[in-house]
């Protein structure tokens, strides 16, 4: 029986032709050559369907024309890793200005014995930048950028141990609040934790069950506007109110005392006021909790006094804003050191770096 309906546009019997017109314009458009074959057969051109279809019934293949470069304006900026994050690392490295502040407290003293180094203090701090932004490993620096990495972490373990990054992060706190017209030290303090997770060469690890993290948390004091005064690092395992007596001595410490009024939340009420108190009798630890509805610790209001069931102060977030800074840096969103001490290096650091940025 003879097949009736409408005749395809493309008989087979012109596959020959379409083989050929293929063969001419390997890497046109079905539409180009829906428009050749109307040119070729003086008729109407099909649709790409229809043609599509037909080379496939053909056993025709084309070639896929190559994508077209993007097209962007002169001058335009280009998001993402491009070829100027492996040749240079502008993005870490100090400026002239910042590098100029910090100068000082990494350079060898004018007149100092022993061996001259052997690589360029600057260009060792800018390593330590580069890690502690990007998150790489120390194997993983960028060779002819920044000095031998082995070099590199011998610098940043002697600066850790001798508190270097600390020293650097306390001075431009005092210079940073003056210019705002702050006093060089201040009156009020906030602390609060985080638990980050570890990696499984990031040391001893703990389990918060709270948080449901596997890691390390990091105690931090801050003053109102954010900037450190005391950093913590202990195992996730550890309550927020066993660390707060260390972290608040050692806010107080590094101030001269000038700290008089810590706020915090309900995790330090009970025995951790009166824990911080006696080691730091200077301070008046204010709870700030919600006392308008029943709460399961109602029962321990005889542990701290009534007048410090304070409403939430605005200021009381700036810890949280600090937080938020910190984890900017890849490589404190997840431990990888062994020794707190490193761990806490990093945090002064990440800190510090913020604070040159904003006094140049």
């Amino acid at each position: 029986m003879a097949k009736t309906g409408r005749p395809p546009s493309i008989h087979p019997t012109q596959y020959a032709a379409l083989r050929r017109l293929v063969q001419d314009h390997p890497q046109a458009t079905l539409a180009e050559l829906a428009q050749a074959w109307a040119e070729f057969a003086g008729c109407d051109a099909p649709s790409t369907v229809t043609l599509a279809k037909t080379l496939r019934l053909a056993g025709l293949q084309r070639q896929r024309p190559p994508a077209a470069p993007a097209q962007r304006a002169a001058g335009a900026p280009r998001y993402g890793y491009t070829q100027r994050h492996r040749d240079t690392a502008s993005h870490a490295a100090l400026t002239d200005a910042e590098w100029a502040l910090a100068r000082d407290l990494f350079e060898p003293a004018s007149g100092a014995r022993g061996r001259p180094a052997l690589h360029d203090r600057r260009a060792m701090v800018d390593a330590c930048c580069y890690v502690l932004r990007s998150g790489a490993s120390w194997r993983s620096l960028p060779a002819g950028i920044y000095p031998p990495w082995q070099s590199v972490q011998k610098a940043f373990v002697r600066w850790a141990r001798e508190g270097r990054f600390e020293q650097l992060q306390d001075r431009l706190r005092q210079q940073w609040r003056l210019r705002i017209e702050r006093a060089a030290q201040p009156s009020e303090a906030i602390i609060d934790s985080q638990s980050t997770r570890g990696s499984a060469q990031g040391g001893t690890l703990g389990f918060d069950a709270g948080k449901k993290v596997k890691g390390r948390k990091r105690h931090l004091v801050v003053d109102t506007l954010g900037l450190l005064l005391a950093v913590v690092v202990t195992s996730a395992a550890v309550a927020d109110r066993q660390a707060a007596p260390q972290a608040v001595a050692q806010a107080c410490a590094r101030t001269s005392g000038s700290f008089t009024t810590l706020w915090a939340d309900s995790a330090y009420a009970g025995q951790c006021v009166q824990d911080i108190q006696q080691r730091s009798p200077t301070v008046q630890v204010r709870i700030v909790r919600a006392s308008t509805r029943a709460r399961w610790d109602d029962t321990q209001q005889s542990l701290w006094p009534e007048q410090q069931a304070q409403a939430m102060p605005a200021k009381r977030w700036v810890v949280e804003r600090t937080h938020a800074w910190l984890e900017r840096h890849r490589r404190l969103v997840m431990h990888h050191d062994r020794k707190p001490i490193y761990a806490t290096a990093w945090v002064w650091l990440a800190q510090a770096r913020m604070l040159l940025s904003r006094l140049v």
